[in-house]
């Protein structure tokens, strides 16, 4: 092992727990936001729309904070500004003794994440270059999903033993917020050029948001709107009673662990077989709408499954596709178009699946389905236009 893929995978251990830790906090905040809320005085209306808005707002930032880490190359000082932004929000709730105030903070936490998502994911591909980009991007999304099922605990844990107290359950998150912030400092003193990392290897194309990258972001597009969100899924295990109310979230925990062994396991395999592998985590986790929401508590629970699968696949190999494709210079701007175009769309998905399932569950099956199948038809053509399935 040479010391160049040691330093790399370093970093990519230390960006991995970042997210850890800052996943263990405004993760476990997302849980409980809600209730908290509707304990404040909040109506449901304004609990919908703080969550669409703030996922909106979120997402459609990321495209202008790429832009402007591309810009300026400041892609540390990006990421620190939207981590303190982010995280310090969710301690802070802790004080918030009106809904007006716990919205206003609820927002910022999401767009702290806006503003430092695209510089994170330009930052990891650094690393991955060195480390393989799918098991390097695959780790990173591991350990991410280890701090957002421990987080949802942690407060759960703290509102069952403290009688509800949501001042205790947010401030307690001030600990893991407080070591993300101190590794990111930490990281930032020890790698203070990241982009040396990645060693420039002659013959590769400096060209930026190519043909092909648009026609990859026409397939995360479809991806993104057929993948329906897990409380539309909550809500159906509810209406339909499938399950208790205390077996959902458990149904959920199993889903973010088949999310972490499958993004390690995708990532391996995505540095030896490239996009192949993405067209087949995608086929195997299409099936994840009909089980969930045509069949009983069994076909549920392999849904599920399936489901976090396909999340995964999509936190990992979907984006070490990109870092393959963009040059280093134009990657700000490149995770920041495929996040705001992913989550756009998967906001817009999410509410059409939300009316069909009032008006017609298989019409939402086959939605779900169809629309992943053409995601699947779009790369199989970018496969047949580059032969080896990979771009260097």
């Amino acid at each position: 092992m040479d010391s160049g893929y040691k330093r790399a995978l370093k970093f990519v251990i230390m960006l991995g727990l970042i997210s850890l830790f800052s996943d263990m906090t405004y993760e476990a905040a997302r849980g409980i936001n809600g209730s908290f809320l509707q304990k404040l005085g909040a109506s449901g209306t304004t609990v919908g729309l703080v969550a669409g808005i703030g996922e909106l707002i979120g997402y459609g930032l990321r495209f202008f904070s790429g832009y402007l880490a591309d810009r300026t190359k400041k892609y540390w000082t990006i990421l620190i500004a939207g981590y303190l932004i982010n995280l310090i929000s969710v301690p802070l709730l802790a004080l918030a003794g009106y809904w007006q105030v716990a919205v206003i903070l609820m927002i910022g936490e999401r767009i702290g994440k806006a503003i430092r998502t695209p510089s994170r994911d330009a930052l990891l591909s650094f690393g991955t270059k060195e480390t393989g980009r799918g098991w390097g991007y695959g780790l990173h999304e591991a350990m991410d999903q280890i701090g957002a099922t421990v987080g949802p605990l942690l407060v759960s844990s703290v509102l069952f033993f403290r009688n509800q107290n949501y001042s205790m359950a947010y401030g307690i998150l001030a600990i893991p917020a407080i070591i993300a912030i101190s590794v990111l400092i930490y990281s930032r003193y020890l790698y203070p050029r990241p982009g040396e990392l990645e060693i420039k290897r002659t013959g590769v194309s400096t060209e930026g948001l190519s043909k092909r990258y648009r026609i990859y972001l026409i397939a995360v597009i479809f991806i993104a709107a057929g993948f329906a969100d897990f409380p539309l899924i909550a809500f159906h295990f509810k209406s339909e009673s499938l399950m208790s109310d205390s077996l959902i979230p458990i149904l959920y925990s199993a889903a973010m662990a088949a999310d972490a062994m499958a993004a390690l396991a995708f990532g391996r395999l995505f540095d030896k077989l490239g996009i192949r592998v993405i067209i087949a985590a995608i086929l195997i986790s299409s099936l994840f709408a009909p089980m969930v929401f045509l069949g009983g508590f069994g076909f549920a629970l392999t849904g599920m499954i399936l489901w976090g699968i396909g999340m995964g696949a999509q936190e990992s190999v979907l984006k070490a596709e990109i870092a393959l494709m963009v040059p280093q210079e134009k990657r700000g701007r490149a995770f920041g178009t495929f996040n705001a175009a992913y989550g756009f769309f998967w906001f817009a998905g999410s509410a059409l699946m939300g009316i069909l399932y009032d008006t017609s569950i298989t019409g939402l099956v086959v939605f779900s389905v169809l629309t992943q199948f053409i995601a699947v038809m779009v790369l199989i053509s970018v496969l047949k236009a580059d032969k080896t399935g990979r771009v260097a």
